[in-house]
């Protein structure tokens, strides 16, 4: 497939594609369907589609956006400059795991791939960690290297299964001394090595799975309007004697929370992530633990806001401010005072 010219750090209104095979035709049985849900992120649905068309040369795959009842409007746009992607519209915000399974429901690739609408494919990534997936056989999930805006390695690549004792002490400044410890182990992100590495979770920011795998997984769990589906598919998946893996080598440019950031709700997508990892608990580890994760959740917001308190006459007042509001939020949710819709 030939490739859109379009400059990975164009502007989304520069991204027109010009003719070319991947815009005349599409494959009739695709390799990769790659699934990206839109809410009001048209800009940089735009940008990640023309990545994808610039630097995935060699598989032949399609594209199926599922716009999840955007306010903001505007798909017709993407239509009009890809005229091969796929739309589909759902009438209501069915929320990021009921998004994808409604793209993958149109899909038709052996293989799939999840990937933010806020991201930009950066070299042959996809042909990476395609190559990853099908070469290891008990290889369920891959996924890579997600770079910042700036360029800086996202400690959010890899993940281990959330407990309540890696959730409490998770700090980024921790995890950037320490990046070998146990509770988080991010070393691979600053290894050399670029051989494949078993994971306990890849995001679902950009998550490629082999369909029968998905399949046999049950989907994503649409229990979960927002976060933590990611992580309970990545369980769900070992616990069907797959392996999740990720690939060094191959990079994707995350600029991050670009939807969730236009909530006019303070803290509301801090609420959903706490709600959502209660659920994973509930599901995964019983009640009893569940309970205790918000309790522990409780107790760490109280003390955190009592240090930022301390700090707050010698520190950098506009940063103590955001973050007491963060932890004020999570003290609320332990107690049940934050009560916020479950739609947008």
């Amino acid at each position: 497939m030939q490739s859109s010219p379009v400059a990975l750090n164009a502007s989304p209104t520069d991204v027109v594609p010009l003719p070319g095979d991947s815009q005349k035709s599409a494959p009739a049985i695709p390799e990769l369907s790659i699934i990206c849900v839109n809410w009001n992120s048209l800009d940089y649905l735009l940008q990640c589609v023309a990545s994808i068309y610039q630097t995935t040369l060699d598989i032949p795959f399609e594209i199926i956006v599922v716009d999840n009842a955007s306010p903001e409007g505007g798909i017709e746009t993407l239509e009009r400059r890809f005229p091969l992607v796929k739309v589909v519209r759902s009438e209501n915000n069915v929320g990021f795991a009921g998004a994808n399974n409604l793209g993958f429901k149109r899909s038709a690739g052996s293989h799939i791939l999840l990937l933010n609408p806020d991201t930009e494919v950066v070299g042959c990534a996809l042909r990476m960690m395609l190559d990853c997936l099908k070469s290891l056989p008990n290889a369920g999930i891959v996924g890579c290297t997600l770079l910042n805006s700036d360029r800086s390695v996202s400690t959010t690549s890899i993940q281990k299964f959330p407990t309540i004792l890696n959730q409490i002490l998770t700090v980024e400044g921790l995890r950037l001394r320490f990046p070998n410890c146990p509770l988080w182990e991010i070393g691979p992100l600053f290894s050399q090595s670029r051989e494949p590495v078993q994971v306990d979770v890849i995001p679902g920011a950009c998550m490629m799975l082999k369909r029968e795998v998905f399949e046999e997984a049950g989907l994503l769990c649409e229990d979960y309007f927002m976060y933590a589906e990611d992580i309970d598919l990545n369980y769900r998946v070992r616990k069907l004697g797959y392996a999740s893996y990720y690939i060094g080598g191959a990079q994707v440019i995350h600029h991050g929370g670009r939807s969730s950031s236009r909530q006019k709700v303070s803290q509301w997508s801090t609420v959903m992530t706490y709600r959502a990892m209660l659920r994973f608990y509930r599901t995964n580890r019983g009640r009893a633990y569940a309970e205790a994760y918000r309790l522990a959740m409780g107790c760490s917001a109280v003390i955190r806001l009592i240090l930022l308190a301390a700090m707050f006459p010698f520190g950098d007042r506009i940063s103590i401010r955001w973050a007491a509001s963060k932890w004020s939020t999570i003290l609320k949710w332990a107690v049940g005072v934050e009560q916020l819709g479950a739609s947008r």
